[in-house]
């Protein structure tokens, strides 16, 4: 969860399904050449459109999930970034490259150039090397224009606001719930696509000098991931990527065709990369909250607050949700600008909100407003629910209940309960929780990763401190090696 002047001066989300009606009323049947192909193919969406619907999303994935707060890490992975985008066949877009603050190994990109690598990721890859084919297989999505064509396809129009939720999209946009403004995130690329991105980071990493070689620990890397996850392992043609063995197969194929080259003359980056990945949070960031059950724990903001039992829930940068198991109610936690007062009217003004009971008094020692609401849309669903906007420490909190009108009042008890739960976090242990983090030893002598754990213990098992290393648990390390610790 966010500090709370996040919180402030957020525009609403455009419509994506107005975007493409649009889209496709201007280019209705236009045909564009594919710039990696050269071939004619459908597209809905000019270049202009696809660069502006690129923007706002990346700016409502930096607010929604979160940069990491470390200038030094977001000028390496940018300065990285646009480097390789100079090699792709879209140069003169307006290319981004930003790292969220997110333990999940990932990397995504949205239309017209804008590209984002998790926390996650950084810390379980090796060399700079490794990051380049990773962000040169991103770029190679935008270059081929892969997200146009699925929203030319209208897969975008397709999509809900999030795990199927019945509520008014309306009312949605009031609480930005969960996937708001991200929908672009989960359009769903071809193996195909997958396979075409990953030879192109491979051709733009190695343009740009890296040895490509490296591509191979980062598909090992993913499988162990899955399988460190007790994710199921999928055949290829049941899964939009490639299985990571045929991706190795694939690069292996590759570098094949390269022919003789003298790597030594290719970068890896190791040092540098593991030097600005030093003190970086590994997993979770507890400061910025976390679950115990449904019971949230905010250890910064000296927060808490209980979700009802059985709930799905999510902790985001600016706001922390739950979802009934019937996906037809949603809770949501998050700050809001100006006193319990006027943030209860700017919420009572907005267009289609319709104010019921209000009632004022205290939650735990704490001024609290209430306010039952209720929202009439045409063509859409009705909602009802309570909104409570409560004082702490000089900020506003605003709990937002709200359900399908059909079943609203099957929550009233859930949504009371959750709303009079907020209070102060006072157990000292939860207030002084800290985040692992990675750190970095020159091993002294030959071992293998079990006798460096053993030495130099971690909090995480010896499985995966191998993985993060990309290191066998029974390879030896040679001396004067620099290995992750994770404390």
């Amino acid at each position: 969860m966010s500090v709370p002047h996040r919180a402030a001066g957020r525009d609403r989300h455009r419509s994506w399904r107005a975007l493409i009606v649009l889209a496709a009323i201007a280019l209705l049947a236009t045909c564009a050449t594919n710039p990696v192909t050269g071939e004619s193919e459908l597209s809905l969406v000019s270049e202009k459109d696809e660069i502006a619907m690129g923007r706002q999303n990346a700016a409502s994935t930096a607010q929604a999930i979160g940069l990491i707060p470390d200038s030094s890490v977001q000028r390496y992975v940018s300065t990285l970034g646009k480097t390789l985008a100079a090699h792709t066949e879209r140069p003169s877009l307006p290319w981004s490259y930003q790292a969220v603050d997110d333990p999940a190994v990932n990397a995504f990109a949205l239309p017209g150039g804008f590209v984002f690598v998790t926390r996650g990721l950084l810390t379980h890859i090796n060399n700079e090397a490794e990051l380049a084919t990773v962000l040169g297989h991103e770029s190679g999505h935008v270059a081929a224009k892969h997200s146009v064509h699925q929203m030319s396809e209208a897969e975008v129009a397709q999509l809900g606001l999030g795990v199927g939720m019945a509520v008014s999209k309306q009312v949605a946009q009031y609480g930005q719930y969960a996937q708001q403004g991200l929908q672009v995130l989960f359009l769903k690329f071809s193996r195909d696509d997958e396979t075409q991105a990953d030879a192109l980071g491979f051709r733009y990493a190695m343009a740009d000098g890296y040895d490509v070689r490296q591509m191979i620990p980062v598909f090992q890397m993913l499988d162990g991931v899955t399988k460190e996850a007790g994710g199921q392992k999928l055949p290829e043609w049941e899964s939009t990527h490639p299985d990571p063995g045929n991706r190795v197969t694939a690069t292996e194929a590759r570098l094949a065709k390269v022919g003789q080259v003298d790597w030594s003359q290719y970068k890896v980056g190791r040092d540098q990369y593991l030097k600005m990945i030093d003190g970086m949070v590994y997993g979770q960031n507890p400061r910025n909250g976390y679950f115990e059950s449904t019971l949230f724990l905010y250890p910064d903001g000296k927060l808490q607050i209980q979700f009802p039992s059985g709930w799905q829930t999510q902790n985001t940068a600016d706001a922390v949700m739950a979802g009934s198991p019937q996906q037809d109610a949603i809770i949501e936690l998050r700050a809001v600008a100006g006193t319990p007062a006027d943030a209860a009217q700017k919420f009572a003004s907005t267009q289609g909100v319709t104010i019921g009971r209000s009632a004022s008094g205290q939650v735990h020692g704490l001024s609290a407003l209430e306010r039952e609401f209720s929202v009439q849309q045409e063509g859409q669903s009705p909602v009802q629910g309570i909104a409570a906007f409560i004082d702490y420490g000089g900020t506003t909190y605003r709990i937002l209940s709200y359900a399908a009108a059909a079943s609203a009042g099957n929550y009233v008890s859930a949504f009371e309960q959750t709303i009079t739960s907020f209070g102060p976090l006072t157990d000292p242990k939860a207030l002084a929780v800290q985040p692992k983090r990675v750190r970095l030893v020159c091993v002294p002598k030959a071992m293998t990763i079990t006798e460096f754990n053993a030495q130099y213990p971690s909090s995480i098992p010896v499985e995966e401190l191998a993985l993060i290393n990309g290191l066998p648990s029974t390879a030896a390390i040679p001396a004067g090696t620099t290995i992750k610790r994770i404390e």
